[in-house]
């Protein structure tokens, strides 16, 4: 079964920190590059960060470059996101999925910053 289940979303003031985590289960996502995509409200869904899953590598959106560091345990099927200096314009749903992105999406984590 192919599933993707974000969480660790949350309200924070501007300048605060979140760690996000994503559960990966199903075939389609073993041994694939991993990313973070985001949909602010009234926008269409960006690109956040990718980490590759043959060395690990990682690249990021510019808007988040230096503040968001991807992870991922690949024994766990698990990727994460830590975001730091959190910023108003990072309000938005948080989703993972393979990259480039698979059509199966999960339900995604809120993310609300206050300035």
């Amino acid at each position: 079964q192919v599933q993707l289940v974000e969480s660790g979303g949350g309200l924070v003031q501007a300048g605060g920190s979140l760690r996000l985590s994503c559960a990966a289960s199903g075939r389609t996502f073993s041994n694939r590059d991993m990313g973070w995509f985001r949909q602010a409200p009234g926008k269409e869904r960006e690109f956040v960060a990718r980490i590759r899953w043959t060395d690990g590598r990682s690249y990021y959106a510019d808007s988040v470059k230096g503040r968001f560091t991807i992870s991922r345990d690949n024994a766990k099927n698990a990727v994460y996101l830590q975001m730091n200096s959190l910023k108003s314009e990072d309000t938005a749903v948080y989703y993972c999925n393979a990259h480039p992105p698979t059509p199966h999406w999960g339900q995604g984590t809120q993310v609300t910053v206050s300035s």
